[in-house]
């Protein structure tokens, strides 16, 4: 860890020295300039999973709701709801909302983008979470009616889906012109690999944005980042920063530097159909094997808090007494011996297997695999890094091309996202169950559950369901993220949510500039 430290210290000197520029060129006045270490995949909200388009989606799509920071829902599109009963949900839309071509949004509008997500051939992300919903009527040209095969009682965290119009097709290979949303801004331009732009809606129906616009820049290189924020170039940093560039930028900027709790859940992913990861007793060893606390306070400097579960302690159905994990690779060894995985030469450089490890190329992820090589390597686990740029990375990740690989989750709301990531019915192209971890146990809590409506009586079955969880290890959790949010002086107006969702960007302005 030393070294690698001493390599990071060493580049960002460097780098410091050469000043090399970026070339951004000129943003229009009143445009704010926000960097992102990586590009988003889709930001169809059709498609959009990863963290960078869902966010970015958010600002160019409404939806019927919107999560609320208590992981509860606020109507957005919607003007009133009403749950008539267990399987029947309406909503009334706001009436002299547009698109940002001008079309009228309506309800043959809500119901073409749920009906393109149920439509297997579309292979959307979102289909699976669906799979309980029978129909979508149009009552009136602003009342729709949601009928569900079935009781589900998360159904309103299916509602802050992104609303496109009627007859969109699917943004092949991300293509993003078009893309037409509701949202505060609309897509101005958009060069791949390079940069996004994004202009003010004047129509937008809760009133014009105070900034004109926002360039989103892709900067793969974190130390580009800081020095393009250094040079006045970047105006917001949202989490993707080293923890050591922090001091750096307190010292030589005046930036306004927030940290904030976050829900952002890192975890370690698992294929649980690899003959050896499918073993529970080698789970829970590299559960224990991994130093957590260390790997914190060294390598996040304090920028994150050990993590029990996918929910944080501020969401309503967070179970606090689960099975913990904390750091024993003596008891690491012994479950691996009992798993049948002995040591073939003892304390020698024979390992009883090898692992590979997925992981992106940004220094921080490389730097935290050399940890973890390190750290397994003392229980006689040996881990193969394999470091890949962002798309070819998140489309293993999707397929199912990994033993281990490392990601952050964002966007947690209600707890039937569980059914998402852990129900067998959720194997991709249909959900996020991305380590193929069956378990018919799960499975039947995780549908009794969508079929409670009662809160309490749900807050027990996901009780259970994280309790069994922690026991099972599908993913072995690592830590809720911090926020971090690095802004220049003259940024006002933005209030980090704990997500680390960009919607409040809507009200922020840039002191000294015009409003449009």
């Amino acid at each position: 860890m030393l070294a690698a430290r001493a390599r990071f210290q060493l580049v960002f000197f460097f780098a410091l020295l050469s000043a090399c520029d970026f070339h951004g060129g000129g943003r229009p006045p009143g445009y704010l300039a926000l960097a992102i270490e990586a590009a988003p995949g889709s930001l169809d909200p059709r498609y959009a999973t990863d963290a960078n388009s869902v966010r970015i989606s958010r600002l160019l799509f409404s939806s019927l709701t919107r999560p609320s920071e208590n992981s509860l829902f606020e109507l957005e599109l919607a003007e009133r709801y009403e749950r008539r009963d267990a399987r029947t949900h309406w909503f009334r839309l706001r009436r002299g909302v547009r698109f940002h071509d001008g079309r009228p949004l309506t309800a043959a509008d809500v119901k073409y983008t749920y009906d393109f997500i149920l439509d297997r051939k579309n292979q959307s992300p979102f289909r699976a979470a669906l799979g309980m919903l029978q129909a979508v009527e149009i009552r009136q040209p602003d009342e729709v009616v949601f009928r569900l095969a079935s009781p589900h009682a998360g159904f309103l965290a299916e509602t802050s889906l992104g609303i496109v119009p009627a007859g969109t097709p699917a943004a092949a290979g991300g293509a993003l012109r078009t893309l037409v949303g509701s949202g505060p801004f609309s897509l101005e331009s958009f060069l791949p690999g390079d940069r996004i732009r994004l202009r003010s809606n004047p129509a937008y129906w809760r009133g014009r944005p105070r900034l004109s616009g926002i360039e989103v820049r892709i900067i793969p290189d974190t130390v580009t980042r800081v020095l393009e924020f250094k040079k006045g170039n970047i105006d917001f940093l949202q989490n993707d920063l080293e923890p050591e560039m922090l001091p750096w930028l307190r010292a030589r900027t005046g930036a306004q530097i927030l940290v904030t709790p976050g829900t952002t859940f890192q975890y370690i992913g698992i294929n649980c159909e690899h003959p050896v990861l499918r073993r529970l007793e080698v789970r829970q060893a590299l559960a224990i094997a991994i130093d957590h606390a260390t790997i914190i306070k060294r390598l996040l400097k304090d920028l994150a808090v050990p993590a029990t579960g996918l929910l944080s302690p501020t969401h309503w159905a967070y179970e606090p007494s689960v099975k913990r994990w904390p750091y024993d690779p003596e008891a690491a060894k012994r479950l691996l011996d009992q798993a049948g995985f002995t040591d073939p030469d003892g304390a020698g450089p024979l390992p009883r297997f090898k692992l590979s490890y997925k992981t992106t190329t940004l220094d921080l992820r490389l730097r935290m695999a050399e940890v973890l090589k390190e750290q397994l390597a003392q229980v006689g686990v040996e881990l193969e890094v394999r470091s890949l740029e962002w798309a070819t990375f998140y489309s293993d990740v999707r397929k199912g091309n990994f033993h281990l690989y490392s990601l952050a989750w964002v966007g947690i709301t209600d707890p039937d996202i569980y059914f998402n990531l852990f129900h067998s019915a959720s194997v991709p192209p249909d959900g996020d169950n991305r380590g193929r971890y069956r378990n018919r146990e799960i499975d039947a809590l995780l549908d009794k559950a969508r079929a409670t409506l009662d809160s309490e009586k749900r807050k027990l079955l996901y009780r259970e369901v994280q309790q069994r969880l922690a026991l099972e290890l599908p993913v072995i959790p690592l830590w809720w993220q911090k926020n971090v949010v690095v802004m220049q002086p003259h940024v006002r107006g933005f209030f980090p949510q704990p997500d680390g969702d960009l919607r409040a960007l809507e009200g922020a302005y840039l002191a000294g500039s015009l409003a449009p």
